[in-house]
């Protein structure tokens, strides 16, 4: 029996290599219905044709459920930016180029954007007030509802990079269908928790590649932040909350 490596361990769930595959054991105390789901988000996403490790099996394990898939071989572009830091626009450039081809894809059976994140602000009862989830809905409701696939955390962690140029995009589980400036705004968040300036870089990347305003991608960021908000992180909390003051995108 292959040795088994742990690649990520928090309380929700343990992630590991064995041999050729990579298991994703849940906690006993996790929704059933939430592995199920992701292994059906998996499943759409690499009938798409995207470049994803292949889904192998859902199976009980240790009182839960643990999904498995194919392991892919190479670096993540993560790994390379800190190996090589004076590639960062390169690799952010490459980051973006995935991000689109991403986006150029179906998957008709995916949830809607829009309405994971309303479900998600309708939530919050405890932490945005009536008036600002209000705000919040209004805006959502008034973007456009585009049908492209958008990974829902797209960082360069999650990106394979080969060097013949070919990637493997992992981590689908946030997957919805939906308008790429949303995608893009969740990115940007993403990289504004850990780097503002690597942040407003890769945005202005996106920006030019896509031939999408900033301001456009920017009138996401709100809804996106209290979107996020649902995974209750404290180190996150003050950056969400300001974002979430929807006047200041106005």
């Amino acid at each position: 029996m292959a040795e088994k490596k742990i690649m990520e361990q928090t309380a929700l769930k343990t992630v590991y290599r064995e041999g050729n595959t990579v298991v994703k054991s849940f906690a006993a105390s996790h929704s059933k219905a939430d592995v199920l789901n992701e292994a059906f988000i998996h499943a759409c996403v690499e009938e798409s044709g995207v470049s994803v490790p292949k889904f192998i099996s859902v199976m009980p394990m240790d009182g839960g459920y643990a999904l498995t898939i194919e392991y892919v071989e190479g670096k993540t572009l993560e790994e390379m930016m800190k190996e090589n830091p004076s590639k960062r626009t390169e690799y952010l450039e490459k980051l973006v180029e995935i991000q689109l081809e991403v986006a150029s894809h179906k998957a008709p059976r995916l949830r809607n954007t829009r309405l994971k994140m309303a479900d998600a602000i309708e939530s919050l009862k405890d932490e945005i007030d009536p008036s600002t989830r209000y705000e919040l809905l209004s805006r959502l409701h008034g973007m456009k509802n585009h049908t492209k696939l958008c990974h829902g955390d797209l960082v360069p962690s999650n990106i394979i990079l080969h060097d013949d140029g070919s990637y493997c995009v992992l981590d689908w589980s946030h997957a919805t269908q939906g308008n790429a400036g949303a995608d893009a705004a969740i990115t940007y968040l993403r990289f504004s928790l850990e780097n503002q300036e690597m942040a407003d870089e890769y945005l202005h990347i996106f920006s030019e590649k896509a031939d999408m305003a900033i301001q456009y991608i920017q009138e996401w960021m709100p809804v996106v932040a209290a979107a996020q908000l649902v995974h209750h992180k404290p180190e996150e909390k003050e950056l969400l909350e300001r974002w979430i003051n929807v006047a200041q995108y106005q």
